[in-house]
């Protein structure tokens, strides 16, 4: 598919005739991504960056969403019922909408993330958290397909070395390089966190 076909979709607001409006869609901060396993991360200003935009949202009264990974599999981190399931204490104040999910995408958790923004009315998503190549690319490419405005944080978001199939490793940094390149102008719009302040 070609990106003339998917940008139209991407660039839709659910509202053209009103005010722009956003959502932060702050995905999986939890405990369990502080667990020493996950390997060498990158960007250490992510949670600065999380918390900086949290209280933006907080002072212009826009509806925040967090997500948090409820994983199924036994042993993992985010396993649901223990301490690394826990949203991190970064994360203050009630959301607008908690969704949980079990896969990659917060469009594909519960409650159902798409009819909620479609029914209040919202122009657009700023999504951020853990991990940048995960569950926040995930979300911001099935978030552009299904019509939303999306704004990708980039400098929200971090992740983690990862072993690529013919055995070398993928530093984190040029993971969070590539994300950064498939989505935008394709998804999202890629943009920093001060670009979103200063708005």
């Amino acid at each position: 598919m070609s990106s003339e076909e998917i940008q139209p979709a991407a660039a839709t607001n659910a509202t053209p005739e009103g005010p722009t409006r956003s959502a932060l869609v702050v995905v999986d901060v939890q405990e369990g991504f502080n667990d020493p396993s996950w390997g060498q991360r990158n960007n250490p200003a992510c949670e600065a960056n999380i918390a900086a935009l949290l209280a933006a949202w907080r002072r212009t009264g826009e509806p925040i969403v967090f997500v948090r990974h409820d994983s199924q599999s036994a042993g993992s981190p985010l396993l649901t019922g223990q301490p690394g399931n826990d949203l991190q204490p970064l994360l203050t104040g009630d959301p607008d909408l908690l969704v949980t999910k079990s896969v990659n995408s917060a469009f594909h958790g519960s409650p159902d993330l798409h009819a909620w923004l479609v029914a209040q009315g919202l122009n657009r998503i700023v999504v951020c958290g853990i991990t940048t190549n995960h569950c926040c690319e995930t979300t911001a490419r099935v978030g552009g397909n299904l019509g939303h405005r999306v704004l990708f944080a980039l400098d929200a978001t971090h992740t983690f070395d990862r072993p690529a199939p013919d055995g070398t490793i993928v530093a984190a940094d040029e993971l969070a390089r590539v994300t950064a390149t498939n989505l935008h102008g394709e998804f999202a719009t890629v943009v920093a966190t001060r670009d979103l302040l200063d708005t």
